[in-house]
């Protein structure tokens, strides 16, 4: 393969990830614009709890649902770990076992996912936890799905045990 093809290639492939992040950049203002709405529409209960606190049981169900959400979302690990305890193998279950933190499963766009586990092995790529990564991986990827997504495991000092696509 010449360099003149060489450059070429790299131009196209260029081209066709600027169309794509330009084409959902329209999506992502109208997301965004969900996304605020979404978060207006979670002020108003908390604004008219605090305001109406002896409105009887409604105020009582807005703080239902509201522990329901930040419990949802403040810990994906726990809802990773729930999901392979009801789905997975049992070597799985016990690779997960050691998840302690999981980011970026919440925020998907099909495009460039990514998604960081964070577990309590120790000694990076040469230590104990790579074949469990693997299966931690797998096991990522038949939680969430995504068109283009990258999982990757790391270790308890922040180092790369592996990755896996889901």
């Amino acid at each position: 393969m010449g360099m003149k093809t060489k450059i070429a290639l790299g131009a196209v492939v260029g081209f066709v990830v600027i169309g794509a992040v330009s084409a959902n950049a329209g999506d992502s203002d109208t997301g965004s614009a969900d996304k605020g709405a979404s978060a207006s529409a979670d002020r108003q209960p908390g604004g008219a709890k605090d305001a109406g606190a002896g409105a009887g049981a409604d105020a009582g169900e807005g703080k239902g649902k509201g522990k329901e959400k930040a419990e949802k979302k403040a810990s994906q690990a726990e809802q990773f770990k729930a999901f392979v305890e009801e789905n997975g193998t049992a070597q799985e279950k016990e690779a997960v076992s050691h998840v302690t933190k999981v980011q970026g499963a919440d925020e998907q766009n099909d495009i460039l996912d990514t998604a960081d586990v964070y577990t309590d092995f120790t000694g990076g790529i040469m230590g104990e936890g790579t074949g469990p990564a693997k299966l931690i991986a797998s096991a990522f990827a038949d939680w969430k799905q995504s068109e283009n997504g990258l999982v990757t495991v790391y270790d308890a000092d922040g180092e790369l045990l592996g990755n896996g696509q889901f």
